[in-house]
């Protein structure tokens, strides 16, 4: 297996691949890779010749106070599960490949960035969007794999793509989740073992909240005594829970499908953030 980290080498490389006639598939991820990685990469080799896996801790994502800094970073560890599962080659770009010296230009999508984590994280999307652009061009790929988790980035890149003319695929892939039904993020990492205990409320409480809506509760109502839940388990902050158009992500005050659970909450230092479908 491949670990690329300068563009010249990356760009050869990925074309003697095509130069075979290979389809390429990426999967974009910062690292500290655990099994919903993989199954991204599982979904690529399903559809692609040759799965490109690209690790990045993208410093333009993260705010002021956020955790840059201690984003866990095991790049070995991650080559090695890489290498199990038979992908060929590792985009690792070193900062200066992503943004050089006077690097000045932004992407930013506006209506689906809005609210929620666009809402809480200001500048977090611009930062998203402008390192998947990079990315793309870089890579080049025939398809993309995202995870569903990150349900707004995903509708973000999606819109993205659309507007700028990339002609790959984007696959969202469904959330992995734990046999308890927490979803699968490098941040669980940061969880003492109480407050992992404590953070399944968060899949339970969305469960429950879909279930009402879906059979005819008050919204608002309904919304309002999930958040209640969640900080009377163990979480101290409820950035959002809240009812959207699945497609577009505008705010939903009357049940009608496809509709989207999404929320995002603070427990201890760590903020996990989770969605699911309201059938």
């Amino acid at each position: 297996m491949q670990i690329i980290r300068q563009l010249d080498p990356l760009r050869t490389a990925l074309d003697a691949i095509r130069k075979n006639g290979a389809t390429i598939g990426l999967v974009p991820t910062m690292g500290a890779l655990h099994a919903g990685h993989m199954e991204l990469v599982k979904a690529a080799m399903a559809q692609c010749d040759k799965v490109v896996v690209s690790i990045f801790v993208n410093p333009t994502q993260f705010g002021a106070g956020e955790d840059l800094d201690s984003y866990p970073r095991q790049e070995a560890a991650d080559a090695a599960l890489l290498e199990e599962a038979g992908v060929e080659l590792v985009w690792a770009p070193t900062v200066d490949q992503v943004y050089p010296d006077g690097f000045a230009t932004n992407v930013s999508v506006s209506g689906v960035s809005s609210g929620l984590c666009g809402g809480s994280r200001p500048g977090h999307f611009d930062g998203v969007a402008t390192v998947v652009a990079k990315l793309f061009n870089q890579v080049r790929p025939d398809a993309a794999f995202f995870g569903e988790k990150d349900f707004q980035q995903l509708a973000v890149i999606r819109r993205m793509a659309r507007d700028l003319d990339f002609t790959h695929d984007i696959i969202g892939v469904p959330t992995v989740r734990d046999a308890d039904g927490l979803a699968l993020s490098s941040r669980n990492a940061y969880l003492t073992s109480e407050q992992r205990q404590q953070a399944v409320a968060l899949p339970d409480v969305m469960r429950g909240a879909a279930e009402e809506i879906a059979s005819g509760g008050d919204i608002s109502a309904v919304l309002d005594e999930a958040k209640a839940k969640l900080l009377a388990s163990g979480f101290h902050k409820v950035d959002y829970f809240e009812l959207k158009h699945a497609d577009t992500l505008e705010d939903m005050t009357v049940f009608a499908r496809p509709a989207r659970l999404l929320a995002a909450a603070h427990i201890g230092t760590t903020r996990l953030i989770d969605n699911i479908a309201v059938a």
